[in-house]
């Protein structure tokens, strides 16, 4: 079989030409449909997906984000009350507290109590950030993954501690059952919330998912897997789209922490690039059919 595929492609050079040649090797999502579960950077995605030969379907399940009216009240808690720890999750939630602390003037105050407690993050990104604004983490979970850093927070005692954790538009159910279980005094604190998406665009998702009309499902966020999978079990096809997902259809996340999340329901067969990026997710993606 391998000597008939030089010969094959031996042939197509000498009848076509090199660039040919190469352009067609190189579509390797021609005759895919591939869904876009992002409600940002659409267009780029598609673009990305068309050149490598297949058909973007956008199907945005992340709903709106909007910012969370209660966050001025809760870093006057926090600023004003003795922290133990701080646990960060994403870098951009970091971002946006900062700016906005920083707004209300509030942003002194805040890395005063954050210097004064221990500190935590996942992944490096997060980690990068809050060394810019001069926090030394005294934990970071190096895989940016959720189990990461639960496994290195195992060792802390955490009985009565106070805990400030951030989030961004998207709980951490594993996380805030390992501190609470553990005895820890959890508070969140959350820059963005987010609504759910209508159901009807998930509703065609997860009919595409089922039917087999589509080849593979891109996921670039954590909220996105969230939202979508309430829906799934809140309709009762948890079972089809499991299976549809191991046979057919290629669950794609954009790196550790989606890819995370779609393990954790249930979902075993997933493609991610090494490096969280959206074109190195399709790249990535690509790869995976050429094979």
């Amino acid at each position: 079989m391998f000597q008939q595929n030089l010969r094959y492609f031996a042939f197509l050079y000498d009848m076509m030409g090199k660039k040919e040649m190469r352009e067609m090797v190189e579509k390797a999502l021609t005759n895919k449909k591939i869904v876009i579960c992002a409600s940002r950077k659409i267009e780029e995605m598609s673009a990305l997906i068309a050149k490598q030969g297949g058909s973007p379907i956008s199907r945005p399940v992340q709903g709106t984000i909007f910012f969370n009216e209660e966050l001025k009240q809760q870093l006057h808690q926090i600023v004003n009350e003795k922290n133990d720890w701080f646990i960060f999750t994403t870098g951009i939630g970091v971002e946006t507290l900062m700016k906005t602390a920083d707004e209300w003037g509030m942003k002194e105050a805040l890395l005063e109590a954050i210097r004064q407690a221990h500190v935590a993050v996942r992944g490096y990104k997060t980690m990068n950030v809050l060394r810019t604004y001069g926090v030394s983490p005294d934990i970071t979970a190096d895989d940016g993954t959720t189990q990461g850093l639960i496994c290195a927070l195992e060792g802390v005692g955490w009985k009565n501690k106070n805990v400030v954790v951030q989030l961004y538009g998207d709980s951490i159910p594993s996380l805030q059952q390992f501190l609470v279980k553990q005895g820890a005094l959890y508070k969140e604190v959350w820059p963005y919330l987010h609504t759910p998406p209508t159901s009807d665009v998930v509703k065609q998702l997860v009919e595409e998912i089922i039917s087999r009309s589509v080849q593979a499902v891109c996921f670039t966020s954590a909220i996105q897997v969230r939202f979508f999978f309430s829906f799934v079990n809140k309709w009762g096809n948890l079972q089809e789209v499991k299976q549809a997902f191991a046979e057919d259809v290629v669950a794609v996340a954009v790196g550790k922490v989606t890819k995370e999340a779609l393990h954790e329901e249930g979902i075993v067969r997933v493609i991610a690039p090494d490096h969280e990026r959206m074109g190195a997710m399709i790249v990535e993606l690509a790869k995976y059919f050429e094979k």
